[in-house]
C-alpha cells in the first residue's frame, strides 16, 4: 500500500499465550479497501515505539477477504463469525495477549501513530484512555448528525447519568489495560460496548484518561447506522441507570398523584376552579403508576447489584438499614388504613339502609391505599427474593 511501509519484524512479532507488552486489536468487518493498510500502520507504530507487541485482526464474518489480507499483511486472525461490533471486540479482547491493549477502527480513521501517547498513559497509571475526536475532525470525516447532535447529547447523558467527564464517549481508537477487564465484565454485541466500557469503567472506580486526536474521512463503506445505533446507545445508557429510568420519574409521578388527591380532600382552588372527583380519579392513577415505577426501579437495582455486581451506593445504604419486615409493616399499615377507610364507607352505606351512596372521594381513597399498600407488601418479598442472592 502506497504510504505505508512494512516496520521491521523483530519488534512484531505474533504470539499464541506467550506475554506481550502491546496487543493493537482491530475488528473488521469488510474493510478489503483499509485493512491492509491498517495493519501496517499500527506495525510500524509499535515497531517506533519500540514495543514488544501483536497485531491482532478479528474477522467478523467477512465476505470479501478481508482477514486473508490482513493475515498477508502479518496479523494474527482471530475469526468471529457472530456479527457485531461489540461481538468482534469481545473475541479480539479475549484472544489479545498484550498487558496493554489498544483498540482502533480497521478504516483508516485514526492516526495509528498515536499509539505511543495511548499507551504511555497506561503506563502512567491510566486503566482506561479514550481518543477524544471533537475538536479534530478532518473536513468530511464525521457527518453533521453526528458531529453536532448525536455524540454530543449521548456522550452529555452519559455524563450526567455516571457522573463521567468526556468528551467522546464513541471514540473508536482507546486502550485499556488487559487486567482491568474483568472488572469492565463487557458483554454487549453491538455498538454499545463504546458507551459499556466507559460506564462500567466509572462504576468500577477506573482511572479514565483521555488525548485529542485527529479522525479522517474513512476508507470503504460504512458500517455505521445513525438512528439504530443511536437508540442501541440511548437504550443501554437508560436501562443501566434504574434511578433515572425508574426512580426519579415515579417518585415525581408519585407525589404529583399525591399532591392532587391532597388539593382535592382539602377542597384548594386552583387556577379559579375547585378541582373535585375527576383530579381525584386523576391523582390516584399518578399516585399508583408512579408507586409501581418505583417497584419495578428498586428491583432492577436489586438485580444489578446481586446478579449483574454492579456497585450502586445509596442501594447499599438503603438494603444495610432496611429489612423485609420494615416493607412489609408500611405496606401492611398503608393497606390497613385503605381498608378502614373502606369499612368506613360501608358503615355509612349501612347507617343509611343499604340505599344510595354517595362517599366517591371516600372509595377512591381507600381503593388507591390498598393498591399502593399491596404493591409495596409484595415489592418487599420481591427484594428478599432477590437478596437470597446476596454475596456472603
Amino acid at each position: 500500500m502506497s504510504g505505508v511501509t512494512a516496520p521491521e519484524k523483530t519488534a512484531v512479532r505474533s504470539a499464541g499465550s506467550e506475554s506481550l507488552a502491546v496487543s493493537v486489536v482491530i475488528p473488521c468487518l469488510n474493510e478489503a479497501a483499509s485493512i491492509e493498510a491498517c495493519v501496517l500502520a499500527a506495525q510500524d507504530a509499535l515497531a517506533k515505539g519500540n514495543y514488544d507487541g501483536e497485531v491482532l485482526v478479528v474477522d467478523n464474518d467477512s465476505d470479501d477477504g478481508s482477514g486473508e489480507i490482513a493475515a498477508a499483511a502479518g496479523a494474527r486472525g482471530v475469526y468471529e463469525p457472530r456479527r457485531g461490533y461489540g461481538n468482534a471486540y469481545l473475541a479480539g479482547l479475549a484472544a489479545a495477549n498484550g498487558n496493554y491493549i489498544v483498540m482502533l477502527d480497521a478504516d483508516m480513521t485514526y492516526d495509528v501513530g498515536e499509539l505511543p501517547r495511548f499507551v504511555q498513559e497506561l503506563e502512567s497509571g491510566g486503566d482506561l484512555v479514550l481518543g477524544d475526536r471533537m475538536q479534530g475532525i478532518q473536513p468530511g470525516a464525521m457527518p453533521w448528525m453526528h458531529r453536532h447532535v448525536g455524540n454530543p447529547v449521548l456522550t452529555g447523558l452519559l455524563n450526567r447519568l455516571y457522573s463521567t467527564k468526556v468528551n467522546d464517549a464513541h471514540c473508536g481508537m482507546r486502550a485499556v489495560r488487559r487486567e482491568a477487564l474483568p472488572r469492565l465484565d463487557l458483554r454487549t454485541t453491538g455498538m454499545e460496548l463504546a458507551s459499556e466500557m466507559v460506564i462500567r469503567a466509572a462504576k468500577e472506580g477506573l482511572d479514565i484518561r483521555q488525548l485529542p486526536i485527529e479522525y479522517h474521512p474513512r476508507q470503504g463503506e460504512s458500517k455505521l447506522s445513525t438512528w439504530t445505533d443511536g437508540w442501541r446507545h440511548l437504550r443501554f445508557l437508560l436501562i443501566h441507570s434504574p434511578t433515572h429510568l425508574f426512580l426519579i420519574p415515579g417518585a415525581a409521578v408519585a407525589a404529583l398523584g399525591a399532591l392532587i388527591m391532597a388539593a382535592v380532600l382539602m377542597h384548594v382552588s386552583f387556577l379559579g376552579h375547585q378541582w373535585d372527583i375527576h383530579a381525584l380519579i386523576g391523582g390516584s392513577l399518578m399516585l399508583i403508576l408512579g408507586t409501581q415505577v418505583i417497584a419495578l426501579g428498586l428491583c432492577a437495582l436489586a438485580y444489578g447489584v446481586y446478579f449483574m455486581d454492579e456497585k450502586d451506593e445509596w442501594f447499599n445504604r438503603m438494603r444495610a438499614r432496611f429489612r423485609l419486615e420494615h416493607g412489609l409493616l408500611l405496606g401492611g399499615t398503608v393497606i390497613a388504613i385503605g381498608v378502614i377507610l373502606g369499612a368506613v364507607m360501608v358503615g355509612i352505606w349501612i347507617d343509611r339502609g343499604l340505599g344510595s351512596l354517595a362517599e366517591q372521594k371516600l372509595a377512591v381513597v381507600a381503593a388507591t391505599l390498598i393498591t399502593v399498600g399491596t404493591e409495596a407488601f409484595f415489592t418487599s418479598f420481591l427484594l428478599s427474593i432477590l437478596g437470597l442472592r446476596r454475596p456472603r
